[in-house]
């Protein structure tokens, strides 16, 4: 590996700015088919969302962005490539994700459906209704929907798509409608506020169906030793292939790369611009200067001398679990934070590491990852209100933590440019930018360069840990100018 200005002078088939895993798998995917390939990333360490650091007090291991890997677990493209063999091993607790809820009661997700299923009671046979298909149909699914739409997958498979895809544009408070129990809907509605939209939004439902699905598909594991391990295990790969890095280099223009015959961006439309928009013109160009972003994120990172006291002990066993109350106080935060304010009770998303992965800590102390949505670019300090739900669920957390580390989305985009004001997903997720970010384009990969091409989250089929973007970015420059 290289740093600063130490980059080897040669001519590269592919030039990979950004070392996220999209731009990872972009240049394992070029490595694969024999092409020379470079990573080019502006940080001092490599990997985007899958960083882990110290952030509290040493010897604890916090991951920087993502924390939860269900899409990675079940990205066809990870489970291609000998990841294991670099190092990256999945832990898969005993639940999926809890749910706590006032009265005491909280409602989970097993990998067992038929477990699932159980637990839900009335609505058991709604939800296996809902889900189950999901989790059968996985890799058609993603064949079909995890890229731009593919006709002929849908062809291949007419039924099982229409059954997917008409469900999948609902929004997330309509097929919530199909179950009877408030604890139910609560749980479908946590679910589906990963999509950072408004749960009446049109395929907000879709992001709940297919998280669901993967959880009983593959778990919602974590990666032992922290997400860092999914970075380094493809870093490794990479380097097996012949694949070199560079760190500490940032990219003002393409003039400041090496030569090369195509150059692939792991970056946000903005950044897109920053580096090409000298070749970049007309209409593609507008279309990325009107590229939206999504909500921010504020996220906390907390050091803890014993395990959260959960009121209801079986939000213990689960590696994630949302903190959001019912239905209703769930709708009425994303719609606030979409509508540019921040809320008094937000919805939280917490993953509970070292419960299943010792590794990550010494002592017997704990870490704790948690973040709410908030307006993006938001200024408002989440860390009460973030602290204040985690207590009204686990009375008496205040008085475990012994570290805390608090990032709005400031702090999240200095640590990754590509998370515009916060915006961990790429971009707004919305019906409109679903299949056509980062512009209407047939190929959504290319632009109206032929040597340059887009792989960062703000492709298809968009955020999350699962390296498609990337590895379908790759796939068009190897149609086309490295054929």
């Amino acid at each position: 590996m290289f740093r600063g200005r130490g980059l080897p002078l040669t001519r590269y088939d592919g030039v990979v700015v950004g070392s996220g895993p999209n731009g990872l798998a972009a240049a394992i995917t070029l490595a694969r088919a024999g092409r020379s390939v470079l990573v080019v990333e502006a940080n001092d360490t490599l990997g985007g969302g899958t960083r882990s650091a110290a952030l509290t007090l040493p010897g604890l291991v916090h991951d920087l962005c993502s924390a939860v890997h269900p899409m990675a677990a079940a990205s066809p493209v990870f489970a291609e490539w000998p990841l294991r063999e670099h190092g990256l091993e999945w832990i898969e607790p005993p639940l999926a994700l809890a749910h706590p809820l006032d009265d005491g009661d909280a409602v989970v997700v097993a990998r067992d459906l038929a477990a699932t299923v159980a637990g839900l009671g009335d609505d058991g046979e709604a939800y296996r209704n809902l889900i189950g298909p999901v989790a059968t149909d996985w890799p058609v699914i993603v064949d079909a929907f995890f890229g731009p739409l593919r006709p002929t997958a849908i062809v291949r498979h007419p039924w099982r798509t229409a059954r997917f895809g008409l469900r999948a544009l609902q929004p997330a408070s309509l097929l919530s409608r199909r179950f009877s129990a408030p604890r139910t809907r609560a749980l479908f509605a946590g679910v589906a506020a990963h999509s950072m939209l408004r749960l009446e939004q049109p395929v907000s439902g879709a992001v709940a169906m297919t998280l669901l699905g993967a959880a009983h598909r593959v778990g919602w594991p974590i990666a032992r030793g922290g997400s860092q391990a999914i970075a380094d295990a493809l870093i490794g790969y990479l380097r097996s292939l012949g694949g070199e890095l560079v760190t500490g280099w940032r990219v003002g223009s393409l003039s400041d790369l090496p030569e090369h015959r195509a150059v692939l961006l792991d970056l946000a439309p903005r950044g897109v611009l920053e580096v090409a928009g000298e070749r970049l013109r007309g209409r593609y160009r507008r279309a990325l200067r009107r590229f939206r972003h999504g909500p921010g994120v504020f996220k906390l990172d907390l050091a803890l001398d014993a395990p959260l006291p959960w009121a209801n002990p079986d939000v213990a066993r689960a590696g994630t679990v949302h903190l959001g109350g019912d239905v209703e106080e769930i709708r009425n935060g994303e719609r606030a934070v979409a509508r540019g304010k921040a809320v008094e009770r937000p919805f939280v998303l917490l993953s509970q590491p070292t419960l299943f992965d010792p590794s990550r800590s010494t002592d017997d102390r704990h870490v704790v990852w948690a973040y709410c949505h908030v307006p993006n670019g938001s200024e408002v300090d989440m860390t009460e209100p973030i602290l204040d739900q985690v207590e009204r669920f686990a009375p008496g957390a205040r008085r475990r933590v012994i570290g805390l580390s608090a990032m709005g989305p400031a702090a999240i985009e200095s640590r990754n440019a590509a998370h515009v004001g916060g915006d961990i997903n790429g971009g707004a997720q919305d019906i409109w930018q679903t299949f056509t970010r980062p512009a209407w384009r047939a190929d959504p990969y290319s632009t109206p360069d032929p040597a340059i091409f887009v792989c960062s989250a703000s492709t298809p089929p968009g955020g999350g840990v699962h390296g498609l973007c990337g590895w379908r970015a790759a796939r068009s420059a190897l149609r086309g100018v490295l054929r």
